[in-house]
């Protein structure tokens, strides 16, 4: 027997000892690392690979519609302006724009001089592509006759900008109102790092699911341990009053999904959120092995880039994989 099939071998063994249990395959932004991100061709890319949840993105215009996009304007490294022109800097807010102005931005291509195309040399470019809606991508996954597929939706706030988006009481109120409205309360999970939008969410619509983003790292920290005082991004809670534990602070939130950065969980983290009741889905995870190693640790789902590369590893492991859509 070869090495690599000895080492398969014995993953799922121990994965089987434990309990194979299914696992949410969810597709980052569509599937960033092969199409647009957040566009109707990378959920539809998603769509045709095969996921559970798709992943995206909000921001909401001046016009209150929600736009799928990552940041609250359009950035050089992925849009060109109505002339068919790179930014040479950040756009205008989001907010400040009507759904027909940002509409005419092009995010079908990264901007191939710029350090993030680099990261993803496999995305395949739709030129003339405008950030959808999110009703339209609702229409796409109805187009597709997908029954089963959830949304994932994050609302993007960032509590060092508030001027850069709409306040997060609001923004939930609009995110609740479209989603009653085509009857998807059922399939859709509204995340956030902002952990205010999610106690807006669950306040304004109980049968929507939340699911609290952390992370703490140099480059974006909500939970920012060991600075004393309540963190901004978490609602008034202060992370270090739960011994630094991010699961006891979503429970005592009132959460029950925890979504850490995936770098940030052990064995021992993953078990001590399943004994607080609390589902564990990593972000964003586009390696192999990390992905065969985390659902070894037992997490309930994975965010992924690439969810062709996931789907490969969760049928190696025999996990039952979601039906493929294909969908024009």
């Amino acid at each position: 027997m070869s090495m690599w099939r000895t080492i398969l071998l014995a993953i799922v063994l121990t994965v089987s000892s434990q309990g194979l249990q299914a696992v949410d395959l969810q597709g980052h932004r569509g599937a960033r690392g092969l199409l647009p991100e957040n566009t109707l061709p990378g959920f539809a890319g998603a769509l045709a690979i095969g996921v559970s949840t798709l992943e995206l993105d909000l921001a909401m215009t001046a016009d209150r519609q929600l736009l799928v996009m990552h940041d609250p304007v359009f950035e050089p490294k992925l849009a060109r302006d109505p002339d068919g022109d790179w930014l040479a800097g950040d756009s205008a807010t989001v907010r400040s724009m009507t759904l027909a102005q940002a509409q005419r931005y092009d995010v079908g291509r990264l901007n191939p001089s710029h350090r993030y195309a680099r990261r993803f040399p496999e995305q395949v470019a739709v030129d003339g592509t405008p950030a959808p809606t999110l009703a339209q991508v609702f229409d796409l996954v109805e187009r597709a006759n997908n029954r089963r597929v959830r949304f994932n939706v994050e609302i993007k706030l960032r509590p060092d900008a508030p001027d850069a988006t709409w306040p997060p009481r609001e923004f939930a109120a609009a995110v609740v109102e479209l989603v009653r409205a085509r009857g998807l309360g059922e399939r859709v999970t509204v995340q956030s790092f902002d952990w205010r939008a999610l106690a807006a969410i669950q306040q304004l619509a109980p049968e929507i699911e939340t699911a609290y983003l952390s992370v703490d790292q140099d480059w974006l920290s909500n939970l920012q341990t060991g600075r004393g005082g309540a963190s901004p991004w978490l609602g008034g809670l202060d992370i270090d009053d739960f011994g630094g534990s991010a699961a006891r602070a979503v429970r005592e939130a009132g959460g029950s999904i925890w979504s850490p950065y995936h770098l940030e969980v052990d064995a021992r983290r993953i078990a001590e959120a399943r004994a607080l009741g609390l589902r564990v889905i990593v972000w964003t995870v586009n390696e192999r092995e990390r992905m065969r190693e985390l659902v070894a640790m037992g997490v309930d789902g994975i965010i992924t880039d690439y969810p062709d590369r996931l789907r490969l590893v969760l049928a190696e492991l025999g996990v039952e994989l979601p039906p493929p859509t294909p969908v024009d």
